[in-house]
């Protein structure tokens, strides 16, 4: 990690266009260590195991048939940096380039690109494992889990890493069940983002389709938060603790990031998501909760997460 190397990327970065993203992944990858990937063969094998159990429990306790991404990784930190940076641009570079209004001079695009770097370092310093549906991209969803992250959080909770790392793996395996129910949930949040960018690009806020996407997330967040629990094969009250106690702590300076990234309203979708599918699932089990990725109508409208009995009204067993 050097202050020089990261600080060189971005006043290096070329072209006309607000952010250099090649170079926004370089000033990541010069602002955080790469960590560490020398994984045992029982590592290795560890990995392979969690998600063969959490794809085999979850489809008993769900009634979910679905398959794995083929592409499963373990990864450093620079690993995630490179597979999740063409993600940011095809999400962002859209509005970005519509408000830039043409050419962007050379100092602004370095402030631009360091602040991206900036921003894809703390999420790869803090990132533990991603479903990646690969929104707006033609290729097949992915499976990814940063060992050095999840190595690093196991030992700040002081618990075992590989308990922690099989219930990670739960949480991203019910991801995969979800997409893989839902066939259409990947064109419809691609088609809400993609609703919402083009209003920003005509100068207005299309609050609806926001909204929208934000809904929808909640349901997503909030049932792998219920499922990882209901299907876990272990005791895990204790990492169910610590892990809410650790998305709620943080120093000033890293509350004040994660409020800048959104990362806050990603903690509100995990806990009303969970509390509107815990009340679901007390009602009618896993496999009634389950029935919200049938159809588009079945997922909760923004209402609902907060009353999950109107939703149950709603929807029939």
């Amino acid at each position: 990690m050097t202050l020089f190397r990261a600080v060189r990327a971005a006043a290096e970065s070329e072209g006309d266009v607000p952010i250099d993203w090649d170079a926004a992944g370089e000033v990541a990858k010069a602002t955080i260590e790469p960590g560490e990937l020398s994984l045992t063969e029982s590592e290795r094998e560890g990995y392979a195991e969690d998600v063969r159990a959490a794809r085999s429990r979850i489809r008993e306790v769900t009634g979910i048939e679905f398959d794995v991404p083929d592409a499963v990784e373990v990864q450093n930190r620079h690993h995630w940096i490179d597979a999740n940076t063409p993600m940011f641009r095809r999400v962002m570079e859209p509005v970005i380039e519509e408000f830039a209004g043409g050419p962007v001079p050379g100092f602004a695009r370095s402030l631009n690109t360091g602040t991206t770097g900036g921003m894809l370092a703390f999420l790869g310093n803090n990132v533990l494992g991603q479903y990646d549906p690969l929104l707006l991209a033609d290729e097949p969803h992915a499976l990814y889990f940063v060992h050095s992250n999840i190595e690093n959080v196991a030992a700040m909770l002081d618990v075992d890493p590989g308990r922690f790392r099989r219930w990670i793996a739960f949480h991203e395996v019910t991801h995969a069940a979800e997409f893989g129910a839902a066939p259409w949930l990947t064109e419809y949040l691609e088609d809400a983002m993609l609703d919402g960018i083009e209003s920003l690009s005509e100068g207005t806020l299309e609050r609806d389709a926001l909204r929208e996407v934000n809904v929808t997330m909640t349901a997503v967040e909030g049932y792998a938060e219920l499922v990882m629990d209901r299907a876990f094969d272990a005791e895990y009250d204790d990492l169910r603790r610590k892990l809410d106690e650790r998305r709620g702590g943080s120093t000033p300076i890293g509350k004040l990031v994660r409020r800048l990234l959104g990362m806050g309203m990603k903690r509100e979708q995990y806990e009303r998501g969970k509390a509107f599918f815990d009340s679901v699932a007390d009602e009618r089990g896993v496999h009634g909760a389950s029935r919200v990725w049938e159809s588009p109508e079945y997922l909760p409208s923004d209402e609902e997460i907060d009353s999950p009995e109107t939703w149950l009204a709603r929807v029939p067993e």
